[in-house]
């Protein structure tokens, strides 16, 4: 919840901002104050917070605290720490894996189950699917390329921006794309979404909650990790687009049944001549 409040600050109204501002500040409190001690905390109305509740995603002030409440507890075993020169390698692994580790426990607790049906009933309708990402989000489309094309049905990612659109405007009704970026302010990927929308065929996005892209996607999984390590890569946020296909993946295999498991192990009985004893 920290990182998706996070995230969402720049699409917050001033005043939500305060609120925003007031929970990261003192997590702890927040989630023991009431709506009016958080308001007054804050320096807003009542009606303020509840809205702020409802733009991060949250039915009402209950269902953030809640949430709020998970957030911290996964954050006493796992954090990020800034990296510095003079870190030893024991220190750089122990601060990068237990970020990782904690972005996977934010995916976890916010991820919403309901798109993920949803997105899988659409591959399965589908005859095909097409994968959309630009920069690091263009490694995880190719990466999911190499997942979902053992599914039985044709799969490629396009990363340039050019055979993106052009690929994009020969989809049809029976096609599924799936478009991926960590703001969904990309405008490329934005531009293929849209052609996409006009051919009819279903789109699904994988990215954060309130982003263009988000607003545009049939079915968003929402990826709503705060990425403070991408002055090196974006690590966390690659990490979380790379596991929410690998859900989306395992569930369409899943609801393929024996059919789609004996699919799988020809594909792995075809290489298996590649590896040495």
């Amino acid at each position: 919840m920290l990182g998706k409040i996070t995230s969402a600050n720049g699409r917050l109204s001033r005043a939500e901002q305060k609120v925003a501002a007031q929970v990261l500040q003192n997590p702890e409190s927040s989630v023991e104050a009431s709506i009016q001690q958080l308001a007054k905390l804050s320096g807003v109305s009542e009606p303020t917070v509840v809205r702020f509740c409802r733009a991060i995603g949250c039915d009402g002030y209950h269902d953030f605290k809640l949430r709020l409440a998970r957030s911290i507890a996964s954050q006493d075993k796992f954090f990020f720490r800034d990296v510095s020169a003079k870190d030893s390698s024991r220190e750089l692994s122990s601060k990068l894996i237990d970020s990782a580790i904690a972005s996977m426990q934010h995916l976890r607790n916010q991820l919403n189950h309901d798109a993920i049906e949803r997105a899988i009933s659409l591959y399965c309708a589908s005859q095909r699917v097409e994968f959309y990402g630009s920069g690091g989000s263009g490694l995880v489309a190719e990466d999911a390329q190499l997942k979902f094309f053992r599914l039985g049905k044709p799969a490629i990612a396009y990363v340039d921006p050019h055979i993106q659109k052009a690929a994009a405007s020969l989809l049809d009704e029976k096609a599924l794309a799936i478009v991926i970026s960590y703001t969904g302010r990309n405008k490329d990927v934005i531009e293929a979404m849209e052609l996409a929308k006009l051919t009819g065929a279903p789109v699904i996005s994988v990215t954060q909650s309130g982003s263009p892209l988000e607003s545009m996607a049939d079915v968003n999984l929402n990826v709503d990790v705060a990425e403070d390590s991408d002055v090196f890569s974006p690590l966390k946020s690659r990490l979380a687009q790379m596991m929410v296909l690998d859900i989306l993946a395992v569930g369409v295999a899943l609801e393929g049944g024996d059919s789609m498991h004996q699919r799988l192990a020809l594909a792995t009985s075809a290489i298996a001549d590649k590896f040495v004893d």
